[in-house]
């Protein structure tokens, strides 16, 4: 690919030592047969951070796309996360040298517990965290963290492990600021990524949102995904139209006022603004 553009996104620091770009492309319910040429427009557009999960059934298209573009792999951050079937160890290290062949890649920069799943496995995610330590112990998983960990969950990881997990993603936007477990993940040095950041959509209606987009001159969704960048969260918009791709890039020439973050802010629901199962009931396991 020519005139590769380099990345204007800022990065986070991981309590490991590593960093993460802030904005990544996240490719949740792309088919298989469009994430290469959906992976391939972002990192043209200089997206460096993808977000993918063996659940998802697409990794194979992110790994062609990254050796597509020209790129050093050493330049381009790869998320993925272990299949709800796969926590007993024996299943995970399968798993994620599965993971490893489809994105044919050494390692990944960062692997996830994708669900707690506390009604499974005699709620057992210990064992399966324990398992994620050894990944990152080999160097085949730079960091590793957990998805949709409820507060409580990541206490009972604090007490029996070694590791702190670098990040914790959770749905995440207007509606739904999550924030018990965004506190906790503050307070204990977890980076926060928000999955769902404008709710599938769901929040690009809303007045406030469009009130304030109008003002400043862009779209909703950009004033949404904004206003995650200035609380501090990761987020990956989804998307296979390369306008929006584009467009949902252009963040970092705008800056949200006080007043406007408030604004959003004041529109979170609570619990009835959760659009995703809730972590404590999930108990989905692909067939």
């Amino acid at each position: 690919m020519s005139n590769v553009r380099t990345s204007t996104v800022p990065t986070i620091d991981l309590n490991d030592g590593h960093t993460i770009p802030q904005l990544g492309f996240g490719v949740f319910q792309i088919p298989p047969e469009e994430t290469a040429s959906a992976v391939s427009v972002a990192l043209e557009v200089g997206y460096r951070h993808i977000d993918t999960a063996e659940m998802y059934g697409n990794e194979q298209g992110v790994g062609e796309a990254v050796r597509a573009s020209g790129l050093d792999r050493a330049d381009v951050f790869i998320t993925s996360k272990l299949n709800n079937g796969f926590h007993r160890p024996d299943d995970a290290r399968r798993a994620f040298a599965q993971t490893l062949g489809e994105l044919e890649t050494e390692y990944v920069d960062l692997f996830l517990i994708h669900w707690p799943l506390p009604t499974l496995y005699d709620g057992d995610f210990v064992s399966t965290w324990k398992t994620l330590e050894e990944f990152r112990q080999d160097g085949r998983a730079r960091s590793i963290g957990v998805s949709n960990f409820q507060a409580e969950h990541l206490e009972r990881l604090a007490a029996g492990c070694d590791v702190v997990p670098a990040v914790n993603q959770i749905e995440l936007h207007p509606y739904f600021g999550n924030s018990e477990v965004d506190a906790y993940d503050r307070a204990n040095g977890i980076a926060t990524e928000a999955w769902a950041p404008i709710a599938q959509g769901k929040v690009l209606g809303d007045p406030t949102l469009n009130e304030i987009a109008a003002r400043l001159g862009r779209s909703p969704a950009q004033v949404a995904l904004r206003w995650h960048i200035q609380r501090g969260n990761i987020v990956f918009p989804k998307s296979t139209t390369p306008a929006r791709i584009k467009e949902n890039f252009e963040l970092f020439d705008f800056q949200l006022e006080a007043g406007d973050v408030e604004k959003i802010d004041a529109l979170d629901r609570g619990e009835e603004g959760r659009d995703g199962p809730h972590p404590d009931r999930m108990a989905y396991i692909p067939g």
